[in-house]
């Protein structure tokens, strides 16, 4: 079956460059209608022009048969070689690229990017040495590239955004961060697109271009973060005494970091209250236990101490009318 494949091939060339050659030696268009080609089929006695035709190709065989059989083996040898120099030149990128610590999922598109792009080159090449003109491939191909290009521009937008972030690593997975105005925790880094989880447990699918194309906000990269409360005290509690108690309530709590040291200090003098800013630092995963926490213990501490949270209050003064 192989070997009739082949005869077929080396016909259908034969044919090709034999029509070629009858194109070029004709005079003119005139000369060439009046001649009979022949290749050409004789309905009256289709049998005569069989057998010209199989007199012709087998006489373009006899004079150009070695030529054929060398452009195939020329063509053959290029393919082959040049499959196994992708395979080669593929594997050896993927190779550095691992270590390097890029992403597996990068290196495995890289590595079939590269094998397919290459043995793309290797196939127009083993054409060309097959005697077959290659521009017009080209032409088709980069016209095709042109059309898919245009046709996938939102989704090559996104996957050159989800390259940039495997390469640069703005958050990995596991990471708490903030996305497009979304806050959760990172679950999968894919080439189009991110997936989070929302602390409701809703899953967040997020484009690449998207993602990137805004502020990134990691909480836990640091390792460290800071919560930020604001206390209202009486104006007639003692400043200094208000301050202590908090700071006291600070110190004494185990997941407040002592570097950097907590801070309170006065913010604003509001219209029922003083306000003061509390700041204590925590790890990243303590963030709400301290954020709750604090809250609920300096309100305990300062009522113990005899101090007062206050609430907005209106005083309203009434002005009777004079009796007539």
């Amino acid at each position: 079956m192989k070997k009739l494949h082949l005869l077929l091939f080396i016909a259908l060339l034969s044919v090709s460059a034999l029509g070629a050659k009858a194109t070029e030696e004709a005079p003119t268009a005139e000369a060439a209608t009046e001649e009979t080609s022949p290749l050409s089929v004789d309905l009256s006695n289709p049998q005569e022009s069989i057998i010209k035709m199989y007199d012709t190709i087998s006489d373009y065989l006899a004079e150009n048969g070695v030529q054929l059989l060398l452009n195939l083996l020329a063509a053959a040898a290029v393919f082959f070689i040049g499959k196994f120099l992708a395979k080669l030149v593929s594997t050896l990128i993927y190779k550095a690229m691992q270590k390097g610590k890029v992403d597996t999922t990068l290196c495995k598109f890289v590595k079939n990017l590269f094998y397919v792009g290459i043995l793309g080159m290797v196939i127009i090449t083993a054409l060309g040495a097959l005697g077959i003109p290659t521009a017009s491939f080209v032409a088709v191909i980069g016209a095709a590239g042109l059309a898919l290009g245009l046709a996938l521009q939102g989704s090559l937008s996104n996957f050159a955004a989800g390259v940039l972030m495997i390469i640069f690593k703005p958050f990995k997975v596991g990471d708490l961060v903030e996305i497009s105005g979304t806050i959760g925790v990172v679950r999968e880094i894919e080439i189009f697109h991110t997936i989070i989880c929302s602390p409701e447990n809703l899953k967040i699918i997020i484009p690449n271009a998207q993602a990137t194309g805004g502020n990134i906000i990691n909480y836990t990269v640091n390792g460290t973060r800071r919560v930020d409360l604001v206390i209202g005290v009486s104006y007639e509690d003692d400043i200094k005494k208000a301050k202590e108690i908090m700071l006291e309530v600070l110190t004494s709590d185990p997941l407040v970091l002592d570097n950097p040291a907590p801070f309170v200090g006065v913010s604003e003098l509001a219209d029922s209250s003083v306000n003061y800013v509390v700041r204590p630092w925590c790890k990243v995963t303590d963030y709400w236990d301290v954020y709750f926490g604090t809250t609920e213990k300096v309100k305990y501490a300062l009522e113990a101490n005899g101090l007062t949270i206050p609430f907005p209050q209106h005083d309203i003064h009434m002005i009777n009318a004079p009796t007539s």
